[in-house]
């Protein structure tokens, strides 16, 4: 029998081509045997690095807007450490089991924007309330989910739309590698030529050799500093929440804004970009669900992710779409790990290198900037509410709280809209 777990992506994708309707079978079937897993079968080492790529991106740039929010919110130590092994259990747990569960690499993270939003509002109200604040929004997010009201809408959006969020989302990562030339010269351009050569000798490696080389580049140029912190496994702090409507409309209502239309929104983007058939029900409804769980502990949410999922779903991942779950498992386990020790492992990824971290996510985002960015222009009709939403999205501008890629998409949309009734006429 079949059932969620055998979910493949649909067709025929931009990565595979159709086979004759009498030749034989291809060496690997789509489905999986019913009812027997074969994550031995199917793990590789480009999608367990993959992961490893993924959790490294996620600690050392955005862990350190979450640490910033936590300082704005007067949060002592031990609140904060919550905080991260709650953003981290809740990621890891919903990559490791829906990755198995669906047998596409789901990637979900706390929300960046999110956590950037609360810089400037979290101290404005006390403690308990924002965490109330935390478990309305989750709830929110996960009603929307399950209904299927939030799916329907991306569903009406059109796909050059999608996919010109989607690249330009993923722009600032590409044109970081080049970004970082004047900082660190022989570790970009080795790893960037090392990645070119395996990209044209061994594909299936071209990351893990790229990350390889720019460790060791780094390690014999900028430094390397590879400091494990101190302590045991970390000790999450329950708080009671409370509520009040101050905290409801300045951090529940805009929290819940920000997590469907910067984090979700884009997320199933690039899963659609690439191939599969997310089912929107599930994904964005065990988010939020578990997101309840684990508000008292001081988590604002887990949402699907975009950029990281950008490195888990695409081929440098692994050539067969219907193996690359492995990455979105590994990073689960490694989500899972960084979070029960936090205080040993998160300074191991917020001290390596810029440069490095950017080189690195850059070359493993640029098949996915490819296909995004040719599959937005690729109908003439709808070219301009694409472009439009390319620069916006990738402008970075935030407007009322609420990221580039939810304003790019409305603009967009709206190019769109106008334009085509135009030519209807």
């Amino acid at each position: 029998m079949s059932d969620h777990r055998t979910a493949a992506p649909v067709g025929p994708a931009p990565f595979e081509s159709p086979a004759p309707p009498e030749s034989p079978a291809p060496p690997e079937s789509p489905a999986q045997p019913p009812g027997r897993p074969s994550l031995r079968r199917d793990a590789s080492l480009p999608a367990l690095l993959a992961g490893l790529v993924c959790i490294a991106v996620s600690f050392s740039g955005p862990l350190v807007v979450v640490l910033a929010a936590a300082a704005a919110g007067h949060l002592d130590e031990a609140h904060t450490a919550s905080w991260i092994w709650a953003v981290s259990i809740g990621s890891g747990l919903t990559c490791l089991l829906l990755s198995w569960w669906t047998r596409t690499p789901v990637i979900t993270a706390w929300s960046t924007p999110g956590a950037a939003l609360l810089i400037g509002s979290l101290g404005a109200h006390p403690y308990p309330e924002a965490v109330g604040a935390f478990l309305l929004s989750s709830a929110a997010v996960a009603l929307f989910g399950v209904t299927g009201l939030f799916g329907r809408l991306i569903r009406a959006v059109p796909t050059g739309i999608v996919n010109a969020m989607l690249a330009g989302i993923l722009f600032a990562f590409g044109a970081g590698i080049f970004a970082e030339l004047r900082a660190a010269p022989a570790l970009v351009l080795g790893s960037f030529t090392v990645f070119l050569l395996a990209k044209r000798l061994l594909p299936r490696y071209a990351v893990p050799l790229a990350l390889l080389a720019g460790a060791l580049l780094a390690a014999a140029t900028v430094g390397l500093p590879l400091h494990l912190g101190s302590g045991g496994p970390t000790h999450p702090v329950w708080t009671t929440p409370a509520f009040s409507w101050p905290a409801a409309v300045g951090l529940a209502l805009p929290l819940t804004i920000v997590a469907l239309a910067s984090q979700n929104a884009p997320g199933l983007g690039i899963m659609r970009a690439s191939g599969y058939e997310p089912d929107d029900r599930l994904l964005v409804g065990a988010t939020g669900g578990l997101s309840v769980l684990l508000a008292p502990f001081g988590s604002p949410g887990v949402n699907l992710a975009a950029i990281t999922a950008a490195i888990c779903t695409s081929p440098e991942s692994h050539p067969d779409p219907r193996r690359r779950y492995v990455a979105g498992m590994s990073a689960g386990v490694l989500y899972l790990l960084v979070g029960s020790f936090g205080g040993v492992l998160v300074s191991l990824f917020t001290g390596l290198p810029h440069a490095l971290i950017a080189v690195i996510a850059g070359v493993a985002l640029l098949a996915s900037f490819q296909g995004s960015l040719a599959a937005a222009v690729a109908e003439e009709r709808g070219r301009d509410g694409a472009v439009v939403t390319f620069l916006a999205t990738a402008s970075g501008m935030t407007l009322f709280g609420i990221g580039a890629p939810f304003w790019g998409l409305l603009l967009g949309l709206a190019t769109h809209a106008v334009l085509t009734h135009r030519h209807r006429r």
